[in-house]
Formats: structure tokens, sequence, C-alpha cells
């Protein structure tokens, strides 16, 4: 599993996919099973403990420290290469670059991402 993975996941929980019966024949058919409703992401990151002692807003060390990953410049090289940046090395910019990648990336994943977090 790679690091935005699990950061995803410490978000929105892992869901576990149900399978889906085949259709008996002659039965009425299933209803539509409705979209899952957007994850507040700042909210559920609010609300985790240590929140309030960290700048994950904007942080990406802070970020991955609050969901529980080792934010070692290895670890945040890895996600880098994950989310399309092969030449990550670590500075100032491209930690603030990374973060937004992250909440970009959750964002088209479902997830309600202040703006503030995306530009």
């Amino acid at each position: 599993m790679g690091f935005f993975s699990k950061i995803k996941d410490a978000i929105f929980g892992k869901k576990a996919e149900a399978a889906t019966p085949a259709p008996v024949e002659g039965a009425p058919a299933a209803a539509p099973v409705a979209a899952p409703a957007p994850v507040d992401v700042a909210a559920v990151l609010g609300g985790m403990a240590g929140a309030d002692g960290l700048n994950w807003q904007s942080s990406i060390v802070d970020l991955m420290k609050l969901v529980g990953i080792d934010s070692s410049f290895e670890n945040r090289k890895a996600l880098a290469h994950e989310l399309g940046d092969a030449d990550y090395s670590g500075s100032a910019e491209e930690n603030i670059a990374l973060h937004k990648a992250v909440m970009k990336g959750l964002a088209e994943n479902g997830g309600n991402v202040p703006a503030s977090m995306l530009d």
C-alpha cells in the first residue's frame, strides 16, 4: 500500500466493498445505490487527536504525523513519487506543493477539501 493510500484510508476510513449479489430471474430490480456523501477532510483531520498542536492545514510533515505516518524525507520522497514528482528534494516549496498534491488527490477521491488547501 502506498503512502497516499494510507493517508486516504486514515481520513476516509477503510470501506469494505460489499459483493453485489447476482440478480435472481423474475425478481424486481434492485434500487440504485446512492453515491456516498463527500468526506469533509478538514473536519475529519481537525477532529483527530493531536490536530490542535500541528499545522496539518499546510504542512505535509504535520499532516503525515497527524495520520500516523513517519514523515521522514524518504517517506515524503516516496509519496511525491507516487503523486508524480520524480525530482523531489525536500525543499520548503516542494513540501508545500506535495501537501497541495495530497489535498488535490483527496478531493479527486471524494473528499471535500477547502479551496485554501488546494491553491
